[in-house]
């Protein structure tokens, strides 16, 4: 009977002395669980955030586009034919972004060029286009915050 004391004796220290151990794994698994959950919301903000500038973006080069296009059915000899084949390059890279596919690894190196053909385009013309996304509310200081 007395080796049934001393086991009962040892099983009440162990649990004292491993507290600080379940009490480590405990907050652990509470904290990975809420950390997790916020990160998906974090990472679901962020995606929501740059899939509309990104798509702002291509629809400000669709407009200059079709602006430009318009021009050219108008006046075909306004632009040069240089200019003219910049455009419709930069129409074929819009049209070839892979819009429901945002993970494909050529969606980045679409836009980069997209940028560059604009940038190309805008200095041949001789034009400084005033666009600089989204537009802000009017009305809202924000010199205090």
């Amino acid at each position: 009977m007395s080796s049934q004391t001393v086991n009962s004796s040892e099983d009440i220290f162990d649990s004292s002395l491993n507290l600080e151990d379940i009490h480590y794994k405990e907050g652990y698994s509470v904290g990975y669980t809420d950390g997790l959950n916020s990160g998906k919301d974090e990472g679901k903000q962020v995606g929501l955030k740059k899939g509309f500038e990104v798509g702002e973006e291509l629809g400000f080069y669709k407009g200059c586009i079709d602006v430009w296009n318009a021009a050219i059915l108008v006046d075909p000899t306004c632009f040069s034919s240089r200019v003219q084949k910049s455009i419709k390059q930069m129409d074929e890279l819009l049209n070839k972004y892979p819009f429901s596919d945002p993970e494909n690894e050529s969606a980045t190196d679409i836009i980069d060029s997209l940028r560059l053909k604009f940038r190309a385009i805008c200095a041949t013309l001789n034009i400084k286009p005033e666009y600089d996304g989204y537009p802000k509310p009017s009305g809202i200081d924000n010199s205090g915050f």
